[in-house]
């Protein structure tokens, strides 16, 4: 099996560095100095909302809830009341109470647009930060027709904005790849970032997965994504970024790319390059892109000069102008295990129709003949 698959399927992680846990315990403010730097740390920390949109968005957030992300409140919104109530969040949103009555949206995009519209002047006075992340699934209602309102509210409040969606398996059928199509490109048009996870490329990575097992994985995805942007903000590293950073990496960055890598052993630091590289899950090359964004998590025994390897491994494979930055943050609960994480902005996905990061490619235009789409002159 995928080291990524089994790491989900086997793995818990850890919800608060024990480095922080310790400090709450031990720390005593002895100066005048310290209490201005506590004050100013509580003021200047970037505001993270997390916001997940219809049912897969519910579950992201509801799975956030039990691993925990430190620095971040969540967001469940639906248009199902059931739904809605048994999500796990900081906060809740129903939205078109007279549109869809709590029935839901009823995998009509339409619906859950016109949903959204309605809770508008709520959506503006609620959704809001330094970093939103609005997560969901393509190809529904809700989801579909919401996310997109829910990314122009939060633009429009000043906040970076970042998308980050599952793709449908090609099982789910050819209406709902067709509606995917349309909320990736509605989302495309107030979002800094959309990072598209296709959940077809599951199958390739395991096979002979359950369909619960395959949607617990897409899941778990969309949450280590989340998860693992919002943490390099949040939590002390060895080598810091800040939001700052981030906001470099994903300020208008368009398409982009998240990927996941693991490795132990005497080779880990080659082995978790690999294996996030090679991920299935990455149907774009990131060869080309305009901005790379590397994390390298480890254990207590991380060394500085092995996270500076990870990095020139992955910059022998990218434009010599892209722009790099990169972090190493120390987790306990990896053990004898290391963590890539890279983030590659501005580059190109055929499942994006002509948008502002690319032009439409050959892939792209194939995939607008099978959708039966105009083509855009």
């Amino acid at each position: 099996m995928h080291p990524l698959v089994e790491g989900v399927l086997n793995e818990t992680p850890s919800s608060e560095d024990p480095r922080r846990a310790r400090a709450k315990r031990t720390h005593t403010r002895s100066s005048t100095s310290d209490d201005e730097l506590a004050d100013l740390l509580e003021t200047a920390s970037a505001r993270i909302l997390v916001v997940g949109v219809g049912g897969a968005g519910n579950n992201a957030v509801t799975r956030l809830m039990e691993v925990g992300v430190e620095g971040a409140e969540t967001m469940a919104v639906n248009t199902d009341a059931q739904d809605l109530y048994f999500s796990n969040s900081h906060h809740k949103l129903l939205l078109g109470k007279e549109t869809c009555g709590g029935l839901g949206a009823g995998n009509d995009p339409d619906l859950g647009e016109a949903a959204a519209v309605e809770t508008y002047d709520v959506i503006e006075e609620v959704v809001g930060g330094d970093l939103v992340f609005i997560t969901a699934g393509m190809g529904g209602g809700t989801g579909t027709g919401a996310a997109p309102h829910i990314a122009k509210a939060a633009k429009e409040n000043g906040a970076l904005t970042v998308a980050i969606v599952c793709l449908p398996f090609e099982v789910e059928g050819r209406t709902r790849k067709k509606n995917a199509q349309r909320g990736l490109n509605g989302l495309m048009e107030h979002v800094d970032t959309l990072i598209a996870i296709p959940n077809e490329k599951l199958l390739e990575i395991a096979p002979d997965l359950s369909l619960p097992e395959a949607f617990m994985v897409a899941d778990e995805i969309l949450v280590r994504a989340v998860k693992g942007i919002a943490e390099l903000i949040s939590r002390p590293g060895l080598v810091n970024l800040d939001f700052a950073d981030v906001r470099t990496t994903m300020k208008n960055g368009g398409v982009s790319i998240i990927a996941l890598g693991e490795g132990e052993g005497e080779d880990r630091a080659e082995e978790a390059v690999f294996n996030a590289l090679r991920n299935p899950l990455i149907d774009v090359s990131i060869e080309n892109a305009r901005n790379i964004l590397i994390n390298v998590s480890g254990s207590t025994d991380l060394q500085l000069q092995e996270a500076k390897h990870v990095v020139e491994l992955i910059t022998e494979q990218v434009n010599p102008d892209a722009e790099v930055i990169y972090g190493a943050l120390i987790q306990p609960e990896l053990e004898n295990k290391l963590r890539v994480t890279v983030i590659a902005s501005g580059v190109k996905s055929p499942w994006i129709i002509n948008s502002r990061s690319e032009p439409v490619t050959p892939l792209a235009e194939d995939l607008k003949d099978e959708l039966d789409l105009p083509k855009v002159e």
